[in-house]
């Protein structure tokens, strides 16, 4: 059988995926809906084979690329709940006099897999300091296989990651060599937590979430950095939450900034699924590191 492209496929499908990625359904429930939709159990089956990640694929810096440095690094969590753990990822360059500014990078729903480490490189490259956290650290850490970490994030304690997260943004702040001035960017769960530090954090300089979940209305008024947001064109479900977001922003005078990509998927700046598109990825990008040197590098 000849591997399906999923450019063909019809928007049920793309809905499927999505509530399967976002735990909604399981493995077996999606294989069986599209069974229905795609004809057979084996077209099925070669339609999630087909939307799943090819991680070496889309490897954009290699973690031995001699522009960065890199290290397993561990702060001390809150309220003694241990470390936080992840990546971090430095320019190897010549230090600015002033320090580098650094980037909290927040995972998908799936934690610190190769995407994201992917991601905190080329922050590094482009001369952050980056840390990426694994939410998924207390359960022994991304599994390495999208399936078994699918199945490990429900058992994530959110309230204890949602203050890891906050641990870490303050200890990137007080990095020796680092200019104090930190800045987060998420992705999808990630960017719901983005949006979430913004309320919680005053002295967060820049937050720009993709196509994550809002902040309850009520909080935005405690929103200091700016946002820039990132939304995809085929996302009913986080798209649905902008309009009553956007107003709680405006009436709260916060400076923020929302950019729509239509056509694409949730997901449209993961490079190693189908659900990614090239040209709303790299504008997305340039979007976002010429706001980053915006705020944090004034």
């Amino acid at each position: 059988m000849t591997a399906p492209n999923p450019r063909d496929f019809p928007p049920e499908a793309w809905r499927l995926f999505d509530q399967y990625v976002h735990g909604d359904i399981g493995r077996r429930e999606f294989l069986d809906a599209a069974a229905r939709h795609a004809g057979s159990a084996a077209m099925a089956t070669a339609w999630l084979a087909a939307l799943s990640p090819q991680f070496a694929l889309a490897q954009q810096v290699p973690p031995n690329d001699a522009r960065i440095a890199s290290e397993r690094a561990a702060f001390s969590a809150p309220q003694g709940h241990g470390e936080v753990k992840g990546l971090l990822v430095r320019p190897a360059g010549a230090r600015p006099a002033a320090g580098w500014p650094a980037v909290l990078v927040v995972h998908e729903n799936r934690g610190l897999n190769p995407y994201i480490e992917d991601v905190a490189r080329r922050l590094a490259v482009a001369g952050y300091v980056a840390f990426a956290p694994d939410a998924l650290a207390p359960l022994g850490g991304y599994p390495g296989n999208e399936d078994e970490a699918r199945k490990l994030f429900p058992q994530v304690d959110q309230a204890k990651a949602r203050q890891d997260f906050l641990a870490a943004a303050l200890a990137l702040q007080a990095l020796p060599g680092h200019s104090g001035r930190v800045g987060v960017v998420g992705f999808c769960y990630g960017g719901g937590m983005a949006n979430w530090l913004a309320t919680q954090w005053p002295a967060l300089a820049a937050a720009v979430p993709f196509y994550g979940g809002q902040a309850p209305a009520a909080d935005a008024p405690r929103i200091k950095a700016p946002l820039q947001l990132h939304y995809a064109g085929n996302d009913e479900r986080i798209n649905a939450g902008w309009p009553p977001f956007e107003a709680a922003l405006k009436a709260a005078g916060v400076p923020h900034e929302a950019h729509f990509y239509p056509g694409t998927q949730h997901g449209f700046h993961n490079d190693t699924t189908p659900r990614y598109d090239t040209a709303a990825a790299a504008l997305a990008w340039d979007r976002t590191l010429a706001f980053f040197a915006r705020h944090l590098r004034s």
